[in-house]
């Protein structure tokens, strides 16, 4: 009996080692299913991006840009660094203006800019009043010299500068 028992516990020991031995194909069955879940999630997040974008190409809106007139520009020349105003202005008293002109004073009423001109002819210059209508309000330029060339104008709107700060050069168109 003792035999019996002995063999009959070997073969139960045989049979549940050999049961339980797990096969290569349950393996791959599971590395091939997370492998598909992966690939399906990277593939979902792809299109949600796509679809993200796609929604704020269309929620992007261009406003159309509006044309404005220019009625004051800037004209830098880079050779000398020195800033030029190019305004369309038409003279109210003096002899005329050359191609560049050094402005000393701007006013909104033109008894305040012919009393400066006056200030300046008794200093000796030939000043002259322009006015701009192209701003609202008109504006009354007070030249106090005017030149044909860029430098000869910021040599003397440099010397001008130190009676008058804001002296600036104007292109007149």
């Amino acid at each position: 009996m003792k035999k019996y028992t002995l063999l009959c516990a070997a073969l139960c020991a045989a049979m549940l080692f050999t049961g339980c031995k797990s096969s290569e194909s349950a393996y791959k069955q599971a590395y091939l299913k997370a492998k598909q879940q992966e690939e399906l999630q990277q593939k979902q997040e792809a299109e949600a991006q796509a679809a993200a974008a796609k929604q704020e190409a269309e929620n992007n809106v261009v406003v159309p840009m509006e044309e404005k007139p220019v009625t004051q520009t800037q004209v830098v020349d880079n050779a000398d660094n020195v800033p030029v105003r190019q305004e369309t202005v038409s003279v109210v008293a003096g002899a005329g203006l050359k191609n560049f002109s050094v402005v000393v004073g701007s006013f909104s009423l033109k008894a305040n800019a012919e009393g400066l001109q006056q200030t300046l002819k008794s200093q000796g210059y030939n000043a002259q009043v322009v006015v701009n209508n192209q701003v609202s309000p008109a504006m009354y330029r007070v030249v106090a010299t005017t030149f044909d060339t860029k430098g000869e104008a910021a040599a003397s709107r440099n010397a001008l500068q130190e009676k008058y700060p804001g002296a600036w050069l104007l292109y007149a168109k």
